[in-house]
Order: C-alpha cells, then sequence, then structure tokens
C-alpha cells in the first residue's frame, strides 16, 4: 500500500484525505484534526487491528499511560481496516530509554488480559520480508537469513526464562514512547504479546550494541527497570532472533532504496562474520 491508495481510503472512510502523513510502513499514519488515523495495509490485518484496540483499552483500565482508541472498534474500509485514536499532545522532548524502562516495568507487572494475547513471533516475517526483496538480494543471503531464522526459532523455544512469562510491548523502544505535559506514554500497540519478558529488554541491549545508545543511556535503563538481560544465559538466542529479523527487515526496501540495499549488504556481512560490534544505521 503507497500514500496515494492510503489516502483514498481516508477519502472513502470520510476523512480528510490532504491529512498530514506521519509515517508509512506497515500502516499509514495520519494526523486528522484531533485524531490519528492508522490506515492497514490489507484486510488480513483486521484482527490484529481488533487486537490493538482491546489491548488499548485493558491499558486504559490498568492504569498504564499508553495511547487511547477514539473508536472502541476498527472500521473496515474498501479493505483495509482504519483504526482512530486519540491525538497526543505535542513532546516536550524525546524519549529517554529511563521512561520506556519505566513503561516496561508497568506493563510487565500486569497479569495477562481478559483476552487472549499472541506470542511474540519475531521471525515471522522474515520470509515475507525476503520475497519483497526479490532478485535484488543475493539468493546466498537470504538463504543464510532462512537457515538463521530456523535455528533461532528452535533455540528460542528452548529457553528457560528468568523473569515469569506474560504480557510484553514486543517493539520495546524509545521511539514508541511520546513524552507529553502528563510524562511518558507508551505508543504502538500492535505487537503487544505475551512471551518471554526478556524480549521487551534484549532490544536495548542491541541497541547499545549496534545502533551507537550511549552506555550511559543503557545503564540508565537498566537501573531504572532493576536488572540486565545481559546478565541472562538466553541473551544472545534472543539478541540473535532480532538481529536476523532486523536484516530481512531492510532487505524489503533494497528493490527501491540503494541505502537499503547497502544497510542489508552491512548487516548480513557481519552476521556472518559473527562480528557483534560492527555498527547498524536505523533504517
Amino acid at each position: 500500500m503507497d500514500e496515494t491508495r492510503a489516502r483514498e481510503v481516508l477519502a472513502e472512510a470520510g476523512l480528510p484525505a490532504d491529512a498530514p502523513l506521519l509515517a508509512l510502513g506497515e500502516n499509514a499514519v495520519f494526523a486528522a484534526d484531533k485524531v490519528v488515523v492508522k490506515v492497514g495495509r490489507d484486510a488480513e490485518l483486521l484482527p490484529r487491528a481488533e487486537r490493538e484496540l482491546a489491548v488499548a483499552a485493558w491499558l486504559e483500565a490498568a492504569d498504564v499511560p499508553a495511547v487511547r482508541a477514539a473508536e472502541p472498534v476498527p472500521r473496515l474500509v474498501a479493505g483495509h481496516p482504519v483504526t482512530m485514536w486519540h491525538r497526543l499532545p505535542d513532546a516536550l522532548r524525546p524519549a529517554r530509554p529511563a521512561d520506556l524502562a519505566h513503561l516496561l516495568r508497568l506493563v510487565h507487572a500486569l497479569p495477562s488480559p481478559p483476552f487472549e494475547l499472541p506470542r511474540r513471533d519475531l521471525l515471522g516475517g522474515v520470509e515475507r520480508w525476503l520475497r519483497l526483496a526479490g532478485d535484488t538480494i543475493d539468493p546466498a543471503d537470504a538463504a543464510f537469513l532462512r537457515a538463521r531464522r530456523d535455528g533461532f526459532a528452535d533455540a528460542a523455544a528452548a529457553l528457560t526464562p528468568h523473569l515469569p512469562p506474560g504480557p510484553i510491548h514486543g517493539d520495546a523502544l524509545p521511539r514508541n514512547v511520546h513524552v507529553g505535559p502528563d510524562g511518558p506514554v507508551l505508543v504502538d500497540l500492535e505487537t503487544v504479546s505475551s512471551d518471554l519478558r526478556e524480549h521487551d529488554l534484549v532490544v536495548m541491549a542491541l541497541s547499545r550494541d549496534r545502533y551507537g545508545l550511549d552506555p550511559a543511556a543503557y545503564d540508565s535503563f537498566t537501573a531504572t527497570y532493576g536488572w540486565d538481560v545481559r546478565a541472562w544465559d538466553g541473551c544472545a538466542v534472543l539478541r540473535g532472533a532480532r538481529e536476523t529479523a532486523s536484516c530481512a527487515w531492510v532487505a524489503q526496501h533494497a528493490p527501491s532504496n540503494p541505502g537499503a540495499l547497502a544497510e542489508f549488504r552491512r548487516r548480513v556481512a557481519s552476521l556472518r562474520d559473527t562480528d557483534p560490534e560492527v555498527r547498524w544505521y536505523p533504517f
């Protein structure tokens, strides 16, 4: 789904087709007056949209600061799920790792909701992303990533967690925290799952090692949360799974973006060389 199609869906939903575009990825996200509108890629994402809205209501009932839905159920418009969200006040500052850690503590303290959450299928998109990359990437690189996916999926299934499993955010990065007048708020609830809590913590460890996060900022994250996942024997397995997924995710953009292809090749080379310190760049 491109921006043009997403704007057509907006118009069919009776919303301003010229609304400012905030993001274009798995969803097209628009700012329409006092609401934020998310347009899903296709009808297959309707159950995910329904679950995201249920998660928002559950977090609101639990007093966890998170984005709030403006409508309780998604609309299906021209084959696309459309969800409506209350627009947050302008951010006062960028979110810090410690802000994220505070919100994760709240989520990780929750019992399971009264509806079923999926497992965190971190590697589930690898095949689709590689397929979208097509012939732009080396077939040997695609085969390498598929083999890594299979190996890490098996290894992750055999892990013994340090923390009790339960609800997690699933994509725990500061970019998914909005700091407004009332403090940090959790956003982007699509990946909320029920799985190893360590999934949420490995993300920041990888940010420190691969993406240039200041070690002092990482230390503030672990101090606020109260534990450093790097002390856990299973950390390398979840890190390897996330690296595999992150590498494949970039591949899907390679056919139309030379920068994405260069970043994909950088990442694959570092995984082949088993070099955990080669710098990766956000994309």
